[in-house]
C-alpha cells in the first residue's frame, strides 16, 4: 500500500493512486483492498510530515522515507539520510503504537521519524513517542524516535484557609438553694464534619451535704503527657470544689511524606506517584466539668423553707475541630522514547532514540488551621455566704491540618520496558534529558527536604518490574 500527503483515501493505494493517511494505508495493508485480495502487509510512505497518531499491527511492515516527487517511490534515506524521513508527529497522543497482530510476526519499521509533542500522552503530562503493546513485535531500522518534554506536576489543593469549626461555650451551673438536688450544667458539644465530636464535661451536681465531681472532657487524647487534659473538677466535701481542667489540644496533622517510587508502565504510557495527602488535625478535647458544691456544713446553709441543694458546677466548653489536610502534589510528566510492555519484542538498528526533559513534581497543598476551643460555663452561686460551685474548663483547640507531600519528579528514559525483550544493535543509540525534581511539601522552604517528593531518573534504558496479576480467580 502506498501513501502520500498528496493522495486521497478514496484511492486504492497503488503507486499511481496512493492514499492520503497512514492509518488508512495500514488498514488496507492488514486486511486487503477487498474482493478477495490477500493483505499485502506492507506500507510505503513518502517523505514528509503526517500529523496523525498511528497504530500498526505486528506483521505489517512500514517503509518510510520514499522519494515520491517523480513517482518512482525510491528509498530516499540512502540518498538524503535523516533529511528525507516520513515524520509521524500528531499534536496530541502517542505518535506510533504497535499492537499484537493476528499472526506472531515481527513488523519492520524503517525510514521514519516519530516525534511526540510535549505532554501529549493520555495523562496530559507525559510525552511518549512509541509504545509496543503486550505481545507486539517490531524491528526499528534507520529511524529516529523523539519524545518531547514532560509537564510539571500540578500543585496539590490547599485545604480551606479559614479555620475549622470552633467549640461551644459551656453552660452555667445553677445556684444554691434552688433545688434539693441541683443538677450540674449540661455539656457543650461540637460536631465536626468528619463525624468527630468534642464534648465538654458535665458540671458536678450540688447536694445537701456534699458536691459531686464534674465529668471529664471528651474525647480523651491518645497522647496526654501531662495527664491532666480535660480532667473533671472535684466536688466540695470538707474542702471547696475545684474547677474543671482545660481540654488537651488536638494533635496537629504534621507534614505528609513526599512521593517515592518508580511509577508504573501501562498501555497508555507511564503513571507517576502523587505526594501523600496531609492528615486531618485532631479534635480538641472538651474541658472538664466544674465540681458541684453543698448546701450545708461548716458554713451557712440554705434557709429553712427553701430547697436545700448546693450550687451546681459549670460544664466544660467543647474543643475546636481539627483542620483538614492539604492534597498531595501531582507527579511530573515523563519523557520516554519507547515503552515496551509485557511479552513484546523490540529490536533497534541504526536508530537514535531521544528523550526530553521530565517535569518537576508538584508542590503539596497546605493544611487548614484548627478551630478554637471555647470557655467553660460559670459556677453556680452559693447562697448568702455559702460556698460557690466551680467553673468548667476551656475546650482545647483543634489541631492544624497537615501539609501535604510533594509529587514525584518525572523521569527521562530512552527505552522503558516491562517483561519485554529489547535488543540494541551497535549502531543504535539513546540520549536522555534531565529528570524532574521532586515537588516540595506544602509550606516548606525551597531547601527543606522533609516531605519533598523524590526526583525522577534519567536513564537510556530501564526495566520495570512486571505488574502483579493479583490473586487467581
Amino acid at each position: 500500500m502506498f501513501v502520500s500527503a498528496r493522495g486521497d483515501d478514496k484511492n486504492p493505494g497503488t503507486k499511481r493512486a496512493p492514499v492520503k493517511t497512514l492509518q488508512h494505508a495500514i488498514g488496507l495493508a492488514a486486511s486487503g483492498r477487498g474482493r478477495g485480495e490477500a493483505p499485502t502487509r506492507r506500507v510505503y510512505a513518502c517523505g514528509g510530515e503526517f500529523e496523525e497518531a498511528v497504530t500498526l499491527p505486528s506483521g505489517v511492515d512500514f517503509w518510510g522515507g520514499r522519494r515520491c516527487e517523480a513517482g518512482e517511490w525510491s528509498y530516499g534515506w540512502s540518498l538524503d539520510g535523516p533529511n528525507h524521513p516520513t515524520t509521524i508527529a500528531p499534536p496530541v497522543g502517542i505518535p506510533l503504537r504497535v499492537i499484537a497482530g493476528a499472526e506472531d510476526v515481527m513488523s519492520t519499521i524503517s525510514g521514519v521519524r516519530v516525534v511526540a509533542a510535549d505532554a501529549s500522552a493520555v495523562d496530559g503530562k507525559s510525552s511518549i513517542a512509541m509504545i509496543l503493546s503486550p505481545g507486539a513485535k517490531a524491528k526499528v531500522v534507520s529511524s529516529e524516535v523523539i519524545a518531547g518534554n514532560g509537564k510539571d506536576g500540578e500543585p496539590g489543593d490547599d485545604a480551606p484557609q479559614e479555620r475549622a469549626k470552633d467549640g461551644e461555650e459551656g453552660n452555667d451551673g445553677a445556684s444554691a438553694c434552688t433545688a434539693d438536688f441541683t443538677v450540674g450544667a449540661r455539656p457543650a458539644v461540637t460536631a465536626c464534619d468528619d463525624g468527630m465530636e468534642s464534648i465538654g464535661g458535665y458540671g458536678g451536681d450540688g447536694e445537701l451535704d456534699r458536691g459531686r465531681d464534674g465529668a471529664p472532657g471528651q474525647p480523651e487524647p491518645a497522647e496526654n503527657p501531662e495527664g491532666n487534659g480535660g480532667l473533671a473538677g472535684s466536688g466540695a466535701d470538707s474542702a471547696r470544689c475545684t474547677d474543671g481542667a482545660t481540654g488537651a489540644k488536638g494533635a496537629d496533622g504534621g507534614r505528609a511524606a513526599g512521593a517515592v517510587g518508580a511509577g508504573q508502565l501501562t498501555v497508555n504510557g507511564w503513571i507517576g506517584v502523587r505526594g501523600d495527602d496531609g492528615r486531618r488535625g485532631g479534635v480538641g478535647q472538651g474541658g472538664g466539668g466544674g465540681g458541684g458544691s453543698k448546701g450545708r456544713g461548716d458554713m451557712l446553709g440554705c434557709p429553712t423553707g427553701r430547697p436545700q441543694g448546693g450550687a451546681a458546677g459549670g460544664s466544660g466548653g467543647s474543643g475546636g475541630c481539627g483542620g483538614q489536610g492539604g492534597q498531595g502534589g501531582g507527579y511530573g510528566g515523563a519523557s520516554i522514547g519507547i515503552v515496551a510492555l509485557q511479552g513484546s519484542a523490540l529490536m533497534l538498528e541504526a536508530t537514535v532514540v531521544t528523550a526530553g526533559r521530565g517535569g518537576r513534581g508538584g508542590v503539596g497543598g497546605t493544611g487548614q488551621p484548627g478551630g478554637i476551643g471555647r470557655p467553660g460555663g460559670l459556677h453556680g452561686q452559693g447562697y448568702d455566704g455559702s460556698w460557690d460551685a466551680c467553673d468548667g474548663g476551656f475546650g482545647g483547640d483543634g489541631g492544624h491540618g497537615g501539609d501535604a507531600g510533594g509529587g514525584l519528579g518525572g523521569p527521562s528514559y530512552g527505552v522503558a520496558s516491562m517483561a519485554a525483550y529489547v535488543s540494541f544493535a551497535p549502531d543504535a543509540f539513546t540520549t536522555t534529558g534531565s529528570a524532574g525534581d521532586g515537588g516540595p511539601a506544602g509550606n516548606a522552604s525551597a531547601d527543606d527536604p522533609v516531605g519533598r517528593g523524590a526526583a525522577g531518573q534519567s536513564l537510556p534504558y530501564v526495566q520495570f518490574a512486571a505488574a502483579d496479576p493479583g490473586p487467581p480467580r
